[in-house]
């Protein structure tokens, strides 16, 4: 299999404004297709540009609420179309209607236009304004045909990757690389838990973040092929990571390298004891983690 490569479209949107956020993403999309990317991934809710509501306002949260788009809108319809058209796989990122509140949802199109996987944003942040968000019910895994073979690929939204247990499932369910997209700052503490996501699991991580000023930008990816032999010299994992400008970085990854060292090496799913796990499914909490907002 050939370099799968993914285009992380770092961009500062143009708020709510649908229409200038569809023609946007789409020279940004064109523009990744002439580049031979594979995939090319948007930041996260970028159809509204990740704008919220202010509470204080009568009506915002119901003005917010009609932003919401489901799978027949013209907006997905056209991203579905432009796929096609550029034989390239997009992972496009909106408000999504659904029963009872919007949901921050994904959905990766694939070459050949049609939708292979819509997930859910779980670890919604409902200490703020994204409590108005409906979080998802669970993560999924789905066979992406591109030109360069069929990858496993998984998602996960922004906060879901300051959680182990999301990449970790992912991994589970047969994820060799996961698509995230973002909206918040990436730092030092942040970058690092997303690299250990690649490596503690061994798979290939992506990350679209929106530029400054609206974020920091830092749209990162890293490959998990730690060693090269065993016992041998620890390898950079780090793929690429951009500053803080608008712009597309393409992330290469290797495949035939990331799954012969999936077959060899120590993590993962090869020596974990999950008969002693069970801590990790119950429901209750304790203080100092007892938080009236959050929703289980």
């Amino acid at each position: 299999m050939g370099l799968l490569k993914v285009a992380l479209l770092q961009m500062v949107s143009c708020g709510n404004d649908q229409a200038a956020n569809l023609q946007k993403g789409e020279a940004f999309c064109r523009q990744a297709a002439l580049q031979g990317a594979d995939i090319a991934l948007f930041p996260e809710m970028w159809n509204i540009g990740y704008s919220f509501y202010r509470r204080a306002d009568a009506g915002a949260l119901e003005n917010w609420q009609n932003q919401a788009i489901g799978p027949e809108d013209s907006f997905i319809k056209h991203f579905q179309a432009l796929a096609k058209e550029l034989n390239m796989a997009i992972a496009l990122t909106y408000l999504e209607k659904w029963p009872g509140s919007p949901r921050n949802t994904v959905s990766i199109i694939d070459r050949h236009g049609e939708i292979v996987l819509t997930y859910a944003k779980t670890h919604t942040c409902d200490f703020g304004v994204e409590v108005a968000c409906m979080p998802g019910e669970d993560f999924y895994v789905c066979s992406l045909d591109t030109v360069q073979g069929t990858v496993k690929i998984g998602a996960m939204i922004c906060y879901d990757r300051e959680f182990p247990e999301s990449a970790r499932i992912l991994m589970l369910k047969g994820a060799e690389i996961i698509l995230t997209p973002n909206a918040c700052t990436m730092e030092d503490l942040r970058l690092s838990q997303f690299k250990t996501r690649a490596y503690e699991n061994m798979v290939g991580v992506a990350l679209a973040n929106y530029a400054a000023p609206q974020q920091n930008g830092h749209s990162v990816a890293y490959h998990p092929v730690a060693y090269d032999t065993v016992d041998g010299v620890p390898n950079d994992i780090l793929v690429i990571m951009a500053g803080r400008d608008e712009g597309i970085f393409t992330a290469n990854f290797d495949m035939d390298k990331i799954r012969a060292y999936r077959e060899r090496e120590a993590w993962g799913n090869s020596y974990r004891k999950p008969r002693l796990y069970n801590m990790l499914t119950a429901l209750e909490v304790e203080q100092p983690f007892i938080r009236k907002n959050a929703r289980r």
